[in-house]
């Protein structure tokens, strides 16, 4: 393969990754406000609870070991904002994450078998952030490797043999074209480039480590025998993209990445474990014993506490893995739990209800807030929607008293309430480019004012 100096290679190393492990609790909840309005206890809880991972990983190793994470069960109606800020955390600095439902093990055929999946499915999530970080970092190789094999396509290497003024014309030829690249003059050039086949994938997430790794082992068997390449022609500018995978997988070591995508599940990993509530069997309940919930319950136990799991990308530790659990808690009460479970969440935080002012902030506020969000939809055919002061205040009092009179879902209200304001202007925004819509009290009023004065139309439509 022919050497040659890449525009990527004249910068050097210099692939910034901001580092956000070492936040403060306060810069953490200043990221937080962005994008969760209120429940500042819970901010506070989850922003101390990641604080301490990073003081656990300043400590000796024989310290790190014994100092075991808090994990917190937080408490709430359904769209207050319990998986949003555990969500938004994660991404915030980038930690592995899944969200899962513990109702989910109390199925019908599944009653608490393998609770262990949720840490199979956080290794996978785990090793495609470790890899987007490695493609990251190694831009400027990946980048050089794509261009190298494109401009070999389209200019063919030099037979063995060739004389030195054949090598030096070649030299200059490939300078020229790798610029013609560059600046992406051969885009619509066509080339053959081998396509990556779809590999045959049947292990289930919740199959047992045992026999999916025997399936696993099948399924290279299987692709060893087929060697056939599966070429196509397509345009340069399509060969960047396909040949990208391609370049990761050469000059990327998976097994560097399974390590490294261990490494952070062990140290970083969240697992977030929604719907609690619905596993705990009530005090009141006329059969105390709940055989499939309590089975989960006791199946969730060592998972929490620690044990070892085993993955496709190895072994994992979950010692120090963080687990939120969260539930409304209607029909029972956290103390409704098995003991053993309750001491695993230490840390208790109650969310707060939305109210009205909390619901207007809420439409109003957020970095990416509901407002901005239609407004940038609707821009897309040529409309403009301008929301008068006085009618954002309406949507959230239409809200608020909707929540008060069925079924309280939070600000999970407001996407409602703003479909149904909206769904005459969406529907017709491709025969109004160009036009401004003021959304005011009047259209609110008419769109909603009967709906909410009716309970029962109310249940049906909001």
């Amino acid at each position: 393969m022919h050497i040659y100096q890449s525009k990527y290679q004249n910068l050097g190393a210099k692939v910034v990754i901001e580092n956000r492990k070492n936040l403060t609790p306060k810069e953490t909840v200043s990221y937080l406000d962005r994008y969760v309005i209120g429940q500042n206890e819970a901010k506070k809880t989850i922003a101390v609870a990641l604080r301490n991972r990073w003081r656990r990983m300043q400590l000796t190793p024989e310290l790190q070991k014994e100092v075991m994470p808090k994990n917190i069960l937080m408490i709430g109606s359904t769209g207050v904002g319990k998986t949003e800020i555990a969500r938004r955390l994660s991404t915030m600095m980038r930690l592995p994450f899944v969200k899962v439902e513990a109702s989910k093990f109390t199925e019908v055929g599944y009653v608490g078998r393998d609770v262990e999946s949720m840490i199979r499915d956080l290794a996978i999530t785990s090793l495609g952030l470790v890899r987007d970080e490695q493609n990251e970092q190694n831009s400027s190789k990946i980048e050089a490797y794509i261009e190298n094999k494109i401009i070999e396509k389209l200019l063919p290497p030099l037979p063995d043999g060739a004389n030195e003024q054949k090598k030096i014309d070649y030299d200059i030829s490939f300078t020229k074209m790798q610029k013609r690249l560059e600046a992406g003059e051969l885009d619509n050039l066509t080339i053959e480039v081998d396509i990556p086949t779809g590999g045959m994938e049947f292990i289930g997430a919740n199959m047992p480590p045992e026999m999916a790794n025997v399936q696993e082992s099948l399924i290279k068997v299987i692709g060893s025998l087929d060697k056939k390449s599966n070429k196509k022609e397509v345009s340069v500018k399509d060969a960047k993209r396909i040949l990208k995978a391609e370049a990761s997988e050469k000059l990327l070591d998976e097994e560097k990445l399974k390590d490294l995508a261990i490494e952070r599940i062990e140290e970083g990993g969240i697992v977030f474990i929604d719907e609690i509530d619905k596993i705990a069997v009530p005090s009141n309940s006329s059969s105390r014993q709940d055989p499939s919930k309590e089975g989960v319950q006791r199946d969730l136990l060592p998972i929490v506490e620690g044990s070892s799991v085993h993955t496709k990308i190895g072994i994992v530790k979950t010692d120090h893995i963080l687990f939120i659990s969260a539930g409304a808690f209607h029909l029972s009460k956290p103390s409704d739990l098995i003991p053993e479970l309750q001491g695993r969440f230490p840390l208790r935080v109650e969310l707060d209800s939305l109210d009205e002012e909390a619901l207007y902030r809420i439409l109003t506020e957020p970095a990416n807030s509901l407002i901005k969000q239609y407004e940038a939809l609707l821009g897309v055919e040529g409309v403009k929607l301008s929301f008068e002061e006085d009618a954002l205040r309406l949507i959230a009092k239409y809200s608020s008293v909707a929540n008060e009179k069925t079924e309280d879902i939070g600000a999970r209200r407001l996407h409602t309430i703003m479909e149904k304001i909206l769904d005459d202007i969406s529907f017709e925004a491709d025969e109004m480019s160009g036009d401004t819509i003021i959304i005011d009290e009047k259209l609110i009023d008419e769109k909603l004012e009967k709906i909410v004065e009716s309970e029962d139309i109310t249940r049906y439509i909001l």
